[in-house]
């Protein structure tokens, strides 16, 4: 039935680190949980877990745990000393520190809640960080997404956070760093991030993401730091035109200086093996790596200003890695995933990637197997062919959508009545809202599906040859979206594709369609009926 026909029926951070930075406190654990940043603090002598662990992640701003033991409270820093003392100020304890037991989560979901992409909310944009592999002091860690303009390279640490297995090694991976300048397909809405390492104002909204990135890039177990980008053009060390000069950044490998006192500190052999791989790889000659020496300290005032040179104050290998905004996405995402793989090599870590490295394949993977689920998996919306516009679109009457997505680049932002679901900076449809009071009924409902039962709960995706019913109950009435029919109700009744108006489905191919439950007119739940190609 047309909706409108119904209107008239009713945080795991771990920071294991002890630095020898003055006047800074640092944590086990450091999460958030009813607003309020939890902490624990760091023993006297930490060790690296033997037994491999899945990936665990931190979201911003739910992260959900089952722990009812007492934690302790901690308070975002009020100051930031400014250059001298850039590293200094991190998280300062609370008085009544308490401790908390460490925070286990197996392959956890990241959980949001839907924002407006106003700027008085830009801290509902807080990056995830993503662990992957058995940790240990040998940690590659891989950040995307500093400036929001550059897809490549927040989509290639995307497919690293979910598309590979790591078996042997340690990673981290932050593939949504400026979330909200992705969101708004910007360089920088407050200004380039990127330039705000050295020294930064506490009243600057990048301000708590600033402190956060520096205390894990500063986490003892981290030894060897990726920040993706795409650059414009194609760096050569020498003038052949406007596109190939000293002056473009695309296509290379970047350091702050040739060498560094500590592990993996010849930063300019590592550069070079890494760009040799890429150069055996390559899709065309014109899109060959080269080596690109800042020499930061020698006075590049702008350099000095990064995120890599950060690290490398605090004697960490950094390497920035450019792919050439000249190339399409899924081309700049294979040159990035080269690269990192390479790195993965030098430093011993081993993994298992689920799709073949070539660009065909890259393009075919970042448009697959996405999806979020909606208010407690009332709800599945699968979003690789999605309609642009799903209308009548149930929503909680608080007009708040809380939600699970598979992939930390997808963020739902309200605009009036309408809820933008976002993959990136690509926009992938508009849910127009029906506002509804909500109900908790039991989530097993009965199908018959091809002349056989079958019980299924809400959240579910029924694959569908010939036909479908719903069988009747006496506790929820049912709305088929699209399901053109003369009676009162809509259960015990066979119904197949042709049945159904094609503008109503889920999907561009008209074969998704919404089977909703209601008690009275209150939402319960939606299953999703996908017929299958004869």
């Amino acid at each position: 039935m047309n909706r409108g026909m119904l209107k008239s029926y009713r945080g795991f951070i771990p920071l294991l680190l002890l630095l020898s930075v003055s006047g800074c406190t640092f944590y086990q654990d450091i999460y958030q949980e009813d607003g309020e940043i939890m902490a624990t603090p760091l023993p006297e002598k930490t060790t690296a877990p033997s037994a491999p662990q899945d990936e665990k992640v931190v979201d911003d701003p739910v992260l959900e745990h089952n722990s009812s033991e007492k934690t302790a409270t901690v308070s975002v820093p009020e100051s930031f000393k400014g250059d001298d003392e850039a590293n200094k100020t991190l998280y300062e304890p609370q008085d009544n520190v308490s401790i908390a037991p460490p925070l286990s989560l197996q392959r956890a979901l990241i959980k949001r809640v839907s924002t407006t992409s106003d700027a008085k909310d830009h801290k509902n944009f807080a990056f995830d960080l993503i662990q992957k592999g058995q940790q240990d002091n040998n940690t590659l860690f891989i950040i995307g997404g500093i400036q929001g303009d550059e897809p490549g390279g927040f989509m290639a640490a995307s497919l690293i956070a979910t598309r590979y297995n790591i078996t042997k090694g340690s990673v981290w991976v932050i593939p949504n760093l400026n979330f909200y300048s992705i969101i708004k397909r910007s360089r920088g809405p407050f200004g380039d991030m990127n330039r705000k390492f050295a020294s930064l104002q506490e009243s600057d909204p990048d301000y708590d993401a600033i402190c956060k990135i520096k205390s894990y890039i500063a986490n003892e177990n981290v030894k060897l730091i990726v920040n993706l980008h795409d650059g414009s053009g194609y760096y050569r060390e020498k003038h052949i035109d406007e596109n190939h000069s000293p002056k473009k950044w695309g296509q290379c490998s970047i350091v702050d200086q040739a060498h560094l006192d500590s592990e993996y500190g010849d930063l300019e052999a590592i550069s070079s093996k890494v760009i040799a791989h890429v150069n055996t790889n390559l899709i065309r000659q014109e899109d060959r790596y080269s080596f690109n020496n800042t020499r930061t300290a020698e006075g590049n005032e702008e350099m000095a200003k990064t995120l890599t040179y950060f690290a490398v104050k605090n004697n960490k290998a950094a390497f920035g890695n450019e792919a050439s905004k000249n190339l399409p996405t899924h081309e700049r995402i294979y040159y990035h995933l080269l690269a990192l793989e390479k790195y993965m090599d030098i430093m011993g870590i081993e993994f298992e990637r689920e799709f073949a490295l070539t660009p065909e394949a890259i393009k075919k993977e970042i448009n697959s197997n996405i999806h979020i689920t909606l208010d407690d998996n009332r709800i599945r919306l699968p979003l690789e062919d999605v309609r642009n516009i799903l209308r009548y679109f149930p929503v909680n009457r608080d007009g708040s959508i809380t939600y699970s997505p598979n992939n930390p680049l997808i963020k739902i932002i309200k605009e009036n009545d309408t809820y933008t679901v976002y993959y990136g900076n690509r926009r992938l449809t508009h849910l127009k809202a029906d506002y509804m009071d909500y109900v908790d009924i039991e989530s097993k409902v009965h199908f018959k599906v091809d002349n056989q039962d079958t019980e299924v709960q809400f959240g579910e995706i029924l694959s569908v040859k010939k036909d479908f019913l719903v069988y009747d109950h006496e506790e929820y009435r049912v709305n088929v979206i699209g399901f053109s029919h003369h009676s009162k109700k809509e259960t015990e009744i066979p119904i197949s594709k042709e049945k159904f108006m094609k503008r109503f489905s889920i999907d561009k191919r008209g074969q998704m369609y919404r089977v909703e439950f209601y008690k009275k007119d209150k939402f319960a739940g939606t299953v999703l009926v996908k017929f299958e190609d004869a």
